[in-house]
């Protein structure tokens, strides 16, 4: 465990733990049948978390990807409510001085006044743990929308602090199958590493993957989403809910 300050020894949250407790799964009155099933139900959530991490080695071992072209892309100030200036900016521009780049690839076709609410809401999620991520690696929203459009759904969303980059004029999202025959696109996540290749600095694609798995099925980046994960926690699930953008986004309304 590697931190800045080992702020856990000042909390009495923490120092004040008694060896042997456990925290309980249940409150008084549960009965026997749900007690029952509810340790069952943590065993194999317990199991879910050593598959999760077994596939994430799995991935994490994967030999290294192809090093990539230096893609153009364009880029405006952190701050959404600055007109510009909009300046050009490499894929290794955006690593923000760590050796990984984590890049979410938002639908956002230059037509459309809008962008994928689905995508939007994994957008949110990223933003909301942005201060966190970055501490760890580079942090990067590309969309195919110009650079203007592209900003003004960030203010929208209330995305600021957010590196929001466009590819408008860059053949990056099509060369990683983000983009189909037609312009269509699809959700989809990337990780890029730096190498040092014939003594310059290049970028390695180390991996992709869409919201649809190769078969077709669904929830490929289910696990990057909040939203998801605690919707799975509710007696109902998940139910037949999508987002929309038609909610209150960058000013909630109170909750009550």
């Amino acid at each position: 465990m590697t931190t800045e300050t080992e702020w856990w020894t000042k909390l009495k949250s923490i120092t004040l733990h008694v060896a042997g407790d456990k925290p309980p799964m249940w409150p008084a009155g549960a009965s026997e049948q749900y007690r029952d099933a509810r340790r069952e139900l943590a065993e194999a959530e317990s199991a879910l978390r050593d598959q999760v991490e077994a596939v994430a080695a799995r991935r994490r071992a994967l030999p290294p990807g192809p090093v990539l072209p230096e893609y153009q892309l364009t880029e405006g100030p952190l701050d959404l409510a600055a007109g510009g200036p909009w300046t050009p900016v490499t894929l290794a521009e955006l690593f923000g001085g760590h050796d990984e780049l984590v890049v979410y690839h938002l639908m956002f076709h230059p037509d459309d006044d809008a962008a994928c609410a689905m995508c939007s809401m994994w957008v949110d999620g990223l933003h909301g743990v942005a201060h966190h991520l970055t501490r760890r690696a580079g942090l990067a929203v590309i969309a195919k929308a110009p650079i203007d459009k592209l900003r003004g759904w960030g203010r929208r969303r209330g995305w600021q602090g957010l590196r929001l980059v466009s590819g408008y004029d860059s053949p990056l999202i099509t060369d990683l199958g983000i983009e189909g025959s037609l312009g269509g696109q699809f959700p989809a996540v990337s990780v890029f590493t730096r190498t040092v290749v014939d003594g310059a600095e290049r970028v390695r694609h180390a991996y992709t993957q869409s919201a649809d798995y190769p078969d077709g099925s669904g929830r490929g980046i289910d696990l990057i989403n909040p939203v998801w994960q605690t919707l799975d926690l509710l007696p109902s699930g998940r139910g037949d809910w999508l987002p929309d953008n038609t909610y209150p986004t960058a000013t909630r309304a109170p909750t009550g």
